[in-house]
């Protein structure tokens, strides 16, 4: 070309970006772009985008999102967040320049949405202003305080024997349909009204399990402060990997803002599956199980954000409820073991109780809170400070006695008294008692008074103790729920109160 003409051609087209910028017009800027070299399930391989971030969002030219995970010297590996059908090797892929990052804030409130924060209840988008990044540090030490206040659960086998405090990390696990949700889903029904706000988060599940939780959750009138976080079976296991996270990032905003939170994971065992077919698929060596070397970091890093902060860091806090899944009881597996030293405790559900009808099915001496016990409210170490050795004593003692022929009177006696503790310590789903409720009737149960009781009618003497509770205007009750300790006058007109309740439906 000849250098005249260059020069003018050059000239014109300076003139014509000057121009753009003097009217207002966005100034031109230089975007990465790279291509699709091959496609498995839920994961591509691309060459290019040499500035590629990790965890960056990246968008394929048919619309789908990804997130960059691997960064290799010969391209990028991908989780994809979206379905990958219309993908093909060439495709076209670009920056965004945006780690991922998700909605937060009230807006959410009642919503079911995927990890991404798009809905998925068909009410209509959501109009959330606010966005924050999903992977955060943990708060420092030094910015958390104590765990002194309780969690209450509603479930009398729960608070009374492994108590929950707010801030605290306690994990559900047990085998497949052994109650774990249940459980998780009733403490978060327990929350209504009392200020805290609840994320469940569910990972892998049915549409049809996800369905019945929803339903549960309008039903019992905690869909107003909750978020419904789902990736489904059939989402890519990208989206199942992220969910967690989304999760903890739309609770952390309530906690940092000075609120107390509650998110549950359900559950992190198809959180570890999905993220061990990510690894593989993007060569990453296996270690135990052919889970990858890592896996302990990405859980631990998850539930490490959940605390109680000091006060003058707004005093805010984030319970974390993870449920994990066993089989066949082995709480020695990979997964189950990384998870129980993650947590401050670990509610265990036996299917062995689940069979014999003992609801909730909670193995008193396989679980255990490492910091609840600080939180619980004073009346409880009042009238069940020694219930739970004494239980595990019974359950051994009745072990032993199958072997007998004749017990002595004494050890007859407390075979009859542990079997209606046993009897006590049954809940039915959905059927959750206040604070005074519990004490009272542990209270009846502790001192023998459903001892004259047969034990098929031991749910009756126990609801004329929960109708006298709620019937009575004492105000032993209201120092129970203020957190106040039971002095000796206190403990005998509640002894008096269940006493008179038992009599009369005697």
């Amino acid at each position: 070309m000849d250098e005249k003409v260059l020069t003018s051609v050059l000239d014109r087209a300076l003139q014509a970006v000057q121009e753009s910028v003097k009217d207002g017009a966005a100034r031109p800027r230089l975007e990465e772009a790279g291509w699709v070299v091959s496609i498995k399930e839920g994961i591509t391989r691309l060459r290019g985008l040499p500035s590629a971030r990790a965890e960056e969002l990246l968008l394929f030219e048919e619309g789908a999102l990804g997130m960059a995970l691997n960064l290799d010297e010969d391209g990028v590996g991908v989780i994809m967040l979206d379905e990958s059908s219309g993908l093909a090797a060439g495709s076209r892929v670009r920056t965004t320049g945006r780690v991922l990052d998700v909605p937060v804030g009230d807006e959410l409130l009642g919503r079911v949405i995927d990890p991404m924060g798009r809905p998925r209840d068909g009410k209509g988008s959501i109009t959330a202003t606010r966005r924050m990044q999903v992977e955060r540090d943990a708060p420092p030490i030094m910015d958390r305080a104590p765990v002194r206040v309780p969690l209450q659960t509603g479930i009398k086998a729960v608070d009374a024997l492994i108590p929950i405090g707010r801030g605290q990390r306690e994990l559900i696990i047990g085998d497949r349909q052994t109650g774990k949700t249940a459980i998780a889903v009733d403490t978060i029904v327990n929350q209504k009204g009392k200020g805290i706000f609840c994320v469940y988060c569910a990972i892998g599940k049915r549409k049809s399990a996800v369905a019945r939780v929803v339903d549960d959750l309008r039903t019992g009138g905690a869909l107003s402060h909750s978020i419904i976080v789902t990736a489904s079976g059939d989402d890519p296991p990208g989206m199942q990997y992220v969910a967690p996270y989304a999760a903890m990032t739309m609770a952390e905003f309530f906690r940092d803002n000075g609120a107390d939170a509650l998110v549950v994971f359900d559950d992190l065992t198809n959180h570890a599956r999905s993220y061990r077919e990510l690894s593989l698929l993007l060569r990453r060596p296996p270690g135990r199980e052919a889970y990858p070397g890592d896996i302990f970091y990405i859980h631990s890093r998850l539930l490490e954000r959940s605390t109680q902060l000091a006060p003058e860091k707004g005093g805010g806090s984030l319970t974390a409820l993870p449920i994990a899944e066993t089989e066949a009881q082995n709480l020695s597996a990979y997964i189950p073991t990384n998870l129980i030293s993650i947590t401050d405790g670990q509610v265990y559900l036996s299917p062995t109780l689940f069979s014999k009808g003992i609801l909730p099915a909670v193995d008193i001496g396989r679980s255990v809170s490492r910091v609840g016990g600080k939180t619980q409210l004073p009346a409880y170490r009042e009238v069940a400070g020694d219930l739970r050795l004494s239980y595990s004593q019974f359950q051994e003692l009745e072990a032993f006695s199958r072997f007998g022929t004749r017990l002595e009177e004494e050890t007859r006696k407390t075979l009859e008294h542990g079997r209606r503790i046993r009897e006590i310590l049954k809940q039915d789903q959905y059927d959750r008692m206040n604070v005074s409720e519990q004490v009272a009737v542990l209270l009846a149960a502790t001192e023998g008074v459903f001892d004259d009781f047969p034990v098929e009618k031991v749910r009756e003497g126990e609801d004329a103790v929960r109708k006298a509770v709620r019937e009575g205007s004492h105000g032993i009750f209201e120092r129970i729920e203020a957190g106040e300790k039971l002095s000796g006058e206190d403990r005998l007109e509640l002894s008096g109160i269940v006493s008179g309740a038992v009599k009369a439906a005697g």
